[in-house]
């Protein structure tokens, strides 16, 4: 059983939990987001605001929010996956801030264009939040579809990344 430490972030849209595993950062989920981690796997969960990969996530965490970072680089741990949802994620990583792809361009650079709901279904259980940026995969038309933390919160990354879709909406960046 993997060592896993925790550390909490209040983010302007909502309270947020980052994880680390000793491979690299392993979760990042706002809090009571669908499919983040139960709290009976978290009670075997160490809390420490002073492990260095977590300190070095929630920096580069404020100063995206801030709007002065497009892109991480903190070790990831992609592990908690199958095979096809680590595949997944991977695309994710390349899809640029301010850009999006659409679920059937993902199936696509799987060389598995039929798989356009396994490959929503993986972007649904995606552990990294914002640093995965499964935020940027919209529907075949562009639409905004399902997000786990909350498709408000989908449209105000996508409003801070300047995407155009997000720029015209009625949801405030950073709600009070």
């Amino acid at each position: 059983m993997k060592t896993i430490s925790t550390q909490p972030l209040n983010g302007p849209l909502g309270p947020m939990i980052l994880a680390a595993s000793p491979q690299g950062l392993c979760g990042v989920w706002f809090e009571g987001q669908r499919h983040g981690p139960t709290e009976a796997r978290m009670q075997s969960w160490t809390s420490d605001s002073a492990h260095t990969l977590l300190q070095n996530a929630e920096q580069q965490l404020q100063a995206y929010f801030a709007g002065d970072l497009t892109a991480f680089d903190v070790p990831l741990d992609l592990s908690a996956g199958t095979p096809f949802q680590q595949s997944v994620w991977r695309v994710l990583l390349s899809i640029p801030s301010g850009a999006h792809q659409s679920y059937g361009f993902v199936a696509g650079q799987l060389n598995n264009p039929q798989a356009v709901r396994a490959v929503g279904a993986a972007v649904g259980r995606n552990p990294l939040s914002i640093i995965v940026p499964c935020h940027r995969v919209l529907g075949a038309g562009g639409q905004l579809t399902g997000y786990a933390g909350g498709l408000w919160r989908k449209q105000a990354l996508l409003k801070l990344e300047g995407h155009p879709l997000a720029l015209t909406s009625t949801v405030p960046l950073f709600p009070e």
